[in-house]
C-alpha cells in the first residue's frame, strides 16, 4: 500500500512512492532504448531495474526523500518517475550533498507536458521540505528535451562535469520562497 502522506496531486498526475505492483511498468520503461539513450546509454535489464525501484525505496527509509511514481489520474496509466536522490556519484566537480533532481517517462507519455507538471509539483515539494536549499539535476548535453524541462522548472545552467569519462551539463535550481 502506498504511503499517502507522500503523495502529490497535481491537474492530471497523482505521484507517490513506488510499490511492488510499479515494478513491471518501470521495467518496461527502463528496458526501452529511447528512454535510457541519455541515461546511461543502454537499457536497463530485470536486475539493474530491480536494484533501482530498491534504491528508490532506500533513498525514502534512510535519507527522508526519494522518487515518485508518476500515474495518471484518469487512467492510472504509468507515466514514469520522478524525484529527487543523493546517488554519491563520481565525478568531477562533485555534486556534493545538494539534492538531484531527476525525471524519466515511457515513450508514449512523451511530447504531452507530464514532465515539466511533475517536476514543478516535486520542486514545490523540496521548497517545503529544504526552504531556502537549492536542488541540481544533470543533463546529457544531446538530451534537448530535458534541459527544456528543467528550465521550464527553474534550473538554470551552472557548469559542465564529467561523470563516467563523459561530459554532462549541471543545472541548479534555487529554492522558492513558499507563498504564506
Amino acid at each position: 500500500m502506498p504511503d499517502t502522506t507522500l503523495q502529490i496531486d497535481t491537474e492530471r498526475l497523482v505521484l507517490r512512492p513506488h510499490t511492488l505492483r510499479d515494478f513491471e511498468d518501470s521495467l518496461a520503461m527502463w528496458s526501452d532504448a529511447s528512454v535510457t539513450r541519455f541515461i546511461g546509454g543502454r537499457p536497463f535489464n530485470h536486475e539493474e531495474t530491480w536494484a533501482r525501484l530498491l534504491r528508490y525505496a532506500g533513498h525514502w527509509a534512510m535519507l527522508g526523500f526519494g522518487y515518485w511514481v508518476i500515474r495518471e489520474r484518469a487512467t492510472e496509466r504509468f507515466i514514469g518517475e520522478v524525484g529527487f536522490a543523493d546517488y554519491q556519484r563520481d565525478m568531477e566537480p562533485p555534486l556534493g550533498n545538494i539534492p538531484e533532481a531527476g525525471w524519466a517517462l515511457s515513450p508514449d507519455a512523451h511530447g504531452q507536458g507530464y514532465a515539466t507538471e511533475a517536476l514543478r509539483a516535486v520542486t514545490l515539494w523540496a521548497d517545503r521540505r529544504w526552504p531556502g536549499a537549492p536542488t541540481v539535476c544533470m543533463i546529457d548535453p544531446d538530451n534537448a528535451a530535458s534541459v527544456r524541462v528543467a528550465e521550464k522548472c527553474g534550473y538554470t545552467q551552472t557548469r559542465t562535469a564529467t561523470y563516467r569519462g563523459n561530459p554532462t551539463l549541471l543545472f541548479e535550481r534555487a529554492a522558492q520562497p513558499i507563498a504564506s
